[in-house]
């Protein structure tokens, strides 16, 4: 990921912004227009119509103002869009105090997870630099407490938790796109099940050997009965993953102490 210099004033003014309403030891009479009101209605608008329909007319139409009062809190729709993807992340989930960690980071994922198909448009906004929002970060560093827990470093523990992130967020976009309420009427098949008929009449078998033994079990598997579904829990594919990025935290954390006992 690029590091951007503290001082950068596209930076800067997403600080602003998106801490308008946290900063410590700053107390006074609110406006009744504010960046947390504005952002608020963002999240609304996309929530119903999807990110397309999110404007500053639209916005301000919204609350009952002019497009340009907004313009006097948010000076443009790239930073509304994240103000608002912040505000639409919420808190994370309660993990406790993380003792089991690997419970504790299935719980975290599953809780994005749940909230990216939630607000799927979240997907869709542009990242010009690492989160800084304060819901962003709350998830970060729940996420890092039982990665801590597990043993990892400082540094070791961020990176783990970047990759997750990006793990479960492109999952969910995948998932997303093809979904049935996303598929296109052109007759193109979208579904996992549509795909592994289509692509098991396309390849010869001496070809792709691998992929058509996978085909065949997952054949078999599916004519077995499928397990009930969870929308809340995580997919097999994402599920199946983050346990064995957990396996592999535990495997790393052993060998630096096994390491550790032979110097």
């Amino acid at each position: 990921m690029t590091t951007r210099d503290s001082k950068d004033p596209d930076l800067q003014r997403s600080l602003a912004l998106l801490w308008a309403g946290h900063r410590r030891g700053r107390r006074g009479p609110r406006s009744q227009l504010s960046v947390e009101r504005i952002a608020q209605a963002a999240v609304r608008v996309a929530d119903a119509d999807g990110i397309e329909a999110l404007s500053m007319q639209r916005i301000a139409a919204e609350l009952g103002y002019s497009t340009m009062s907004l313009y006097n809190h948010v000076p443009s729709k790239d930073l509304l869009l994240e103000v608002a993807a912040d505000i639409g992340a919420g808190a994370p989930p309660d993990l406790g105090d993380a003792e089991d960690f690997r419970q504790a980071v299935r719980d975290w994922a599953a809780a994005l997870w749940s909230g990216l198909r939630r607000r799927p448009w979240i997907l869709r906004v542009p990242l010009a630099h690492a989160p800084v929002g304060p819901n962003q970060l709350a998830w970060l560093d729940r996420l890092l407490r039982p990665l801590l827990v597990a043993g990892l470093a400082g540094g070791e523990a961020r990176a783990a938790a970047l990759h997750l992130t990006a793990v479960v967020r492109g999952t969910a976009q995948i998932s997303i796109a093809m979904s049935d309420e996303h598929r296109r009427d052109d007759g193109i098949p979208r579904t996992d099940a549509d795909l592994t008929h289509l692509v098991a009449d396309l390849v010869d078998p001496e070809d792709y050997p691998a992929l058509t033994a996978v085909h065949a079990a997952e054949t078999a598997e599916r004519r077995a009965g499928p397990e009930p579904v969870d929308a809340e829990a995580l997919p097999f594919e994402l599920a199946f993953g983050v346990d064995r990025f957990l396996d592999g935290i535990e495997g790393w954390v052993a060998a630096k102490a096994r390491r550790g006992t032979q110097s």
